[in-house]
Parts: C-alpha cells; sequence; structure tokens
C-alpha cells in the first residue's frame, strides 16, 4: 500500500529547511507541548512573566540580571505600541450581548503576560497577542458585552494552551492563547445583582481561581473553576451567608452579614508548600453608613487563606475592623520566606489601604507585625492587642464632617507591591492626604452601597515610594514624589538592586533599590499598570503602560 506523504516547511534561522514527513511518522509523534503548563508557574520569576504578579509570591522580583545599576542609564526605547479596540480586519468574537456596547479605548490597568516572547494584553472586552520583539499585534478578541462597569482589567492567567479572563458582564472566557479563537465561557455572578468583574484570573494546576466586585450591598465571593471546562469546583463566600457561619456574631443579623460586601477585586497568592491561597477581601456594605452593622464585620477587610482542594478557610486576620470609608484590604499580599526573632519564618506581609502595614505567619495567620506606613492617617485610636487598629468613631462620616486622612482612595490602592528578598525590603507607593466627611444620610438604617455620605477633597500632604523592613514595618528609606503626584500603576524589582516605578508626574523612574536614589527616568506619561521585564532572544525588556500605549525598554 503506497504511503500518503506530506511537507512540512519550518523556518530555522534565516534559511529554509524542508522537512518531509510520512503520515505513519506523525501518527507516532508526540502531541505540541503546551504554551505554559501549570507546573511552570511554580517556578520562581525569570526570564517569562507567567502569571499576574510574575510568579506565586507576589514579590515582583525578577532574577534576570542584564540591566543594573551601572549600566541602567542606557536603557533605551525598543518599541512603543498603541493597543487598537479597532474592530475592522480578523477580528476573533464571542460574548452574550448584541455588540451594541460602546467598545470604548484600550486601557493598560493590569499585567501584560510574556511568554516564549509574545505578550498578552487586556482591557475590558479585548485581549491582544503581541510580538515581544517589534510590538506587533497578532491576533485580537473582542467580547460583546451585556453592559456592566467597565472600569478595567488586571489581565490574564495561561493554562496549557487556553487563555482565561474575565469580563465586565461577568464571564470567566477560554480562548485558544495561540489563535484568539474562543474555547468556552460560563458566567460567575449574575449582573442583574450590580455584579462586575476586573480580577485577573490565576492558574493552581488546573483550577482557575476568580474574583467579582460589586459596590452595592451583595455578598463577596472567591470560586474556583475547572481549567478544561468551566465548571465550577467549588465557592468560598467572604462574608457568612448561613446561621452558625463563622463570624456571624460580628454582624448585627444574618440579613447584615449576607448584605456585606467584602468582595474580592484582585489576585491573591499561592503558597505550593500548604496549598493554600491568600488573599485579601474588600470593605463591608453598606461602605460609609456602619451604624446599620455594629461590629468588626468578618471577613470583610480582611487577609485569608483557604484551601485549594476544598476552597475552606483556613486561617484569617482582619487588618481593618468595621470599616467606615470604603479602605478595602483588596490589595495583592507578597510572601516572604524570613526571619523573625532569629528563627527562619514561612510570612506573608500586605500594606493596606487604611495606611498599616502588616506581617503574619502565613501558615497559621498569627500576627507578627502591625505599622503605620502613612504619614498622615488619624482615623484610629490605637492597636488592640491583636495588633488591629482600633476605628475611632469621630472619624466616621458625621453631620457636621469629620477631618479624616487618608481620602476615600486610601494611603495605597490596587497598584501591587514588590519585595527585594535580598534586602529584605517591601516596596510601596504611598499617598498622603486629607478630606472631610460628611454624614448626608442619618437614618439609622444605613444607605446602600457606598451611600450615605459627600466630602469634601482638603489635599494631599505628599506621595512617596516607601521601602519598608518586613521584619518590623520601619522605613528603611522613603522617596517623596512631587506634590500632587499620583500613586502610579505598581513596582517592579531585580536581583541586580533596581527598582522600577512611576513618579506620578509622568516619568517611569530606575531606582537604587537600596536607598531609593534615582538612576534613569523616561518622561511618557502617567504610568497605567506596574512595571514588568522578560527575557527574548537573550536580551532582557522592561515593559510599562500608559493608558492605551507599551512601551518596551532594552539595553543595546
Amino acid at each position: 500500500m503506497k504511503r500518503a506523504r506530506m511537507s512540512l516547511v519550518q523556518l530555522i534561522g534565516t534559511g529554509l529547511a524542508l522537512i518531509t514527513l510520512t503520515s505513519a511518522t506523525l501518527a507516532q509523534a508526540p502531541a505540541a507541548a503546551p504554551v505554559l503548563a501549570p507546573e511552570a508557574l511554580k517556578q520562581p520569576l525569570a526570564g517569562d512573566w507567567t502569571s499576574y504578579s510574575g510568579d506565586y509570591t507576589g514579590q515582583r522580583y525578577s532574577r534576570l540580571t542584564q540591566v543594573t545599576p551601572a549600566n541602567v542609564k542606557n536603557l533605551t526605547l525598543a518599541w512603543a505600541t498603541r493597543i487598537s479596540t479597532d474592530l475592522r480586519g480578523d477580528v476573533a468574537t464571542g460574548g452574550e450581548g448584541k455588540g451594541d456596547f460602546p467598545v470604548g479605548q484600550a486601557a493598560m490597568r493590569g499585567t501584560v503576560l510574556e511568554v516564549n516572547g509574545i505578550l498578552y494584553a487586556t482591557s475590558p472586552d479585548h485581549v491582544w497577542a503581541i510580538d515581544g520583539r517589534d510590538g506587533r499585534e497578532l491576533w485580537h478578541f473582542f467580547w460583546k458585552s451585556r453592559g456592566s462597569l467597565h472600569i478595567g482589567n488586571r489581565g490574564a492567567a495561561i493554562w496549557n494552551n487556553s487563555l482565561l479572563f474575565e469580563t465586565p458582564d461577568n464571564y470567566l472566557v477560554s480562548i485558544d492563547v495561540r489563535t484568539g479563537k474562543e474555547n468556552w465561557h460560563v458566567e460567575i455572578a449574575d449582573l442583574d445583582q450590580q455584579y462586575f468583574s476586573t480580577m485577573a484570573p490565576i492558574v493552581v494546576g488546573d483550577q482557575v481561581l476568580v474574583g467579582t466586585g460589586n459596590d452595592l450591598d451583595a455578598p463577596g465571593f472567591l470560586q474556583s473553576f475547572d481549567a478544561r471546562t468551566g465548571k465550577r469546583n467549588w465557592i468560598h463566600y467572604t462574608v457568612p451567608m448561613n446561621p452558625g457561619d463563622p463570624g456571624l456574631d460580628t454582624w448585627p443579623s444574618l440579613d447584615a452579614a449576607r448584605h456585606g460586601g467584602g468582595q474580592v477585586w484582585v489576585p491573591g497568592v499561592y503558597d505550593p508548600e500548604t496549598n493554600l491561597y491568600i488573599f485579601s477581601t474588600g470593605n463591608p456594605t453598606p461602605g460609609y453608613t456602619g451604624i446599620s452593622r455594629k461590629g468588626d464585620n468578618l471577613f470583610t477587610c480582611t487577609l485569608m487563606a483557604v484551601n485549594m482542594s476544598t476552597g475552606k478557610m483556613a486561617w484569617y486576620y482582619q487588618t481593618s475592623p468595621h470599616d467606615t470609608h470604603d479602605w478595602d484590604s483588596a490589595q495583592t499580599p507578597v510572601l516572604i520566606d524570613g526571619v523573625i526573632d532569629g528563627k527562619p519564618r514561612k510570612l506573608v506581609s500586605t500594606a493596606a489601604r487604611n495606611g498599616y502595614f502588616f506581617t503574619l505567619d502565613r501558615v497559621t495567620g498569627e500576627h507578627i507585625v502591625t505599622a503605620p506606613f502613612g504619614k498622615t492617617i488619624n482615623w484610629s485610636k490605637g492597636l488592640r492587642k491583636t495588633g488591629q487598629p482600633e476605628p475611632d468613631p469621630e472619624k466616621s462620616a458625621i453631620v457636621p464632617g469629620s477631618l479624616v486622612s487618608p481620602m476615600e482612595a486610601g494611603v495605597t490602592n490596587w497598584p501591587p507591591p514588590a519585595f527585594n528578598p535580598d534586602l529584605g525590603l517591601f516596596y510601596v507607593a504611598e499617598s498622603n492626604s486629607f478630606n472631610i466627611l460628611y454624614l448626608t444620610d442619618p437614618d439609622p438604617r444605613g444607605s446602600m452601597g457606598l451611600g450615605g455620605k459627600r466630602w469634601s477633597i482638603l489635599g494631599f500632604e505628599s506621595n512617596a515610594l516607601r521601602a519598608i523592613d518586613y521584619r518590623n514595618g520601619k522605613a528603611v528609606w522613603r522617596r517623596e514624589w512631587p506634590q500632587g503626584a499620583s500613586m502610579g500603576g505598581g513596582l517592579l524589582t531585580t536581583a541586580t538592586g533596581l527598582l522600577f516605578s512611576g513618579d506620578g508626574s509622568g516619568n517611569f523612574v530606575a531606582l537604587d533599590a537600596k536607598n531609593g536614589d534615582i538612576l534613569w527616568h523616561t518622561r511618557i506619561g502617567s504610568i497605567s499598570n506596574a512595571p514588568q521585564t522578560f527575557e527574548i532572544d537573550g536580551r532582557q525588556h522592561v515593559l510599562v503602560g500608559v493608558g492605551d500605549m507599551l512601551y518596551s525598554f532594552a539595553i543595546y
């Protein structure tokens, strides 16, 4: 029997090689390797940027060494590209909407993944694959939305050959990472209940972790889905939902708890040794009129660990009891293998929006450190024995107005921190501000969502970049930015001792991670996502976004 033959042309370097394979040979050939196997996500951040924080630790610490404090002055623009939401041409589509929702302008407000030289960028309803060598678009996927808030998207995740992302109208979507064509989608929250989704999914094994948001009076939850099929594995509510649930005694009633908020806004971190996923939860609701929800309101504004196999809570630590300022704890925590009192400890640290820094034992949740990192915070009467700040009721919204620091946006916000394990320094943006907070709804039943208040902004005392010793919470150095500067989009640190940040005034800067000295800067506009670094064809690139622009820098 004559065997059929086929020809496969491959580009090798600058030449062409013709390879002829028989059908029998093809039948015996192994399946192509996945773009990113789940096991690869357990590796420390190195040549690729494979997840929201680069790796599971949340440190945003790169081991690449080409760019150093000595040569960073030679960093130059490799390419720049504008991300387009134009739907003309070959654009893959999906979605449950009719396609009549405004497309809007792209905005980079999350992490751009990089694997094998290809970048994967997201904006609400959009995903792009981009050649990391020259910024050229390879494919574009558009989700036809049913509506909802389109305030931002924090990024995507990759599982084998699937790219997974959340949509504003609450779907988890799986597309082929090689082509941009949809595999499947599944609803993760009810749009009619005012949920909207912005979080970058996190892949752990064959599970995909997703969170959602809601600014009205609905419960928060974390969910795990099967990466193959989209079938839900488990759901973990962040507030008590049933009689007898833990934390119910910190609410006035079960009904108050079930409408109590605690949304899961940003990705957490994963510890493979304990199989614990550690994440932070949002503010309670009503957000400002706390009279209707007397108590600490667990598990809002809480750092929480759940078992990946079951979704059950292993431990918790509430960083802001009975919050009445929308100072959620939705910041990405950082895993640290450190030393406390001369003994090795497995730790987790977080800098919360309320202006306090915390270090805990990540295995047990035991409290170790609480320290203020905001320069002007005035809302707490002091610390409890457990290290938690005790809220001052006089700093809540009152009819004649209360002078409060920080403002609603907090001392920090969603832009991710960084940690350099070589120096033992935790880096975080710091914003010091004041406002007068007025109560406009004195009804003891409270107001829905974030209503019932008004505020008058008084201004900023200073904004800065702070380096914190994780062992005691004290500042090792502090770099002030120009008056009125914003917090920027997040941070990146490297094994060579560099720290990359925006200065809040349109400059992208590289600092000496040891002392905060500025070593290099370029004026490209207000940084809107955290800097990242990766290696393509043996060359280290530093990537950052400014609105709908991506800039890639390298040394030549």
